[in-house]
């Protein structure tokens, strides 16, 4: 459901200087898989997901969601993807229902679909209390809840989440990882972006470790653990990128 084949991109700098943010990057992610993608700051983990979310185009290589290039077929690729960036706002005078109506007609459903998905989400998130008051209103978590409700409103196959519980609480934080983990269950393919290496230990089928732009492994935690002879991701990212001075592994 989402293949990255040598992805790349290039910021072109000033004075002639260039960036290369990711580079020559490849995974697949099959149906009803979560994978994380782990990495500290400015890894290249959001240019990655804004690639593959059609934000941004590649420099070189392909991303492929659902069956639809992102390049080529931008918008049947939308069509297919739920996708929350970690700089998304939301309006603040609308209530969390508005804006799941207002997003629901972009997509072109009709309003009973709007108003049984709703209710489903509301019930699913825990927000049914906060449908009707205004987002200004909200708390983080309560915005983040209400963020994650519009990138699933039309029910997509695909979701890419850029670090989905930064900033909240334990109990948000678990209320979303539990929601993650139930979209495996329905079939949905989940790829997101984390630094915390506990939520990848604990809910991710595949995990991607991701440094300066380069993919330095990915594979399940166990294989992982065993690549780089370590007990838990905190310890198996550091060796990699301690390794990849000197070169990738084989």
């Amino acid at each position: 459901m989402i293949e990255a084949e040598s992805v790349s991109k290039t910021y072109q700098l000033p004075r002639g200087r260039t960036l290369d943010a990711v580079r020559e990057v490849s995974f697949t992610v099959p149906p009803g898989t979560i994978y994380g993608l782990l990495g500290p700051n400015g890894a290249g983990k959001t240019t990655l997901l804004r690639m593959l979310a059609t934000i941004l185009s590649p420099t070189s290589g392909r991303c492929i969601v659902a069956g639809a290039d992102t390049v080529k077929n931008p918008q049947e690729a939308r069509r297919r993807i739920g996708f929350l960036s970690g700089n998304t706002r939301l309006y603040g005078r609308l209530s969390p229902a508005e804006i799941l109506r207002y997003f629901g007609r972009l997509y072109g459903m009709d309003d009973a679909s709007i108003a049984t998905r709703t209710e489903e989400l509301a019930s699913a998130l825990g927000m049914a209390d906060i449908l009707g008051r205004r987002c200004e209103g909200l708390s983080t978590g309560q915005s983040q809840k209400t963020n994650i409700a519009r990138v699933l409103v039309h029910d997509p196959p695909v979701l890419i989440l850029d670090e989905p519980t930064l900033g909240l609480d334990i109990m948000t934080s678990r209320a979303i990882l539990d929601f993650i983990s139930e979209s495996r269950t329905r079939g949905r393919t989940v790829l997101f972006s984390t630094h915390y290496m506990t939520e990848a230990e604990q809910l991710c089928d595949r995990i991607g470790l991701i440094h300066k732009g380069l993919l330095l492994a990915e594979g399940s935690k166990e294989e992982l653990y065993a690549r780089t002879d370590a007990r838990n991701l905190q310890d198996a990212f550091l060796r990699l990128v301690a390794d990849s001075d000197g070169g990738l592994l084989e």
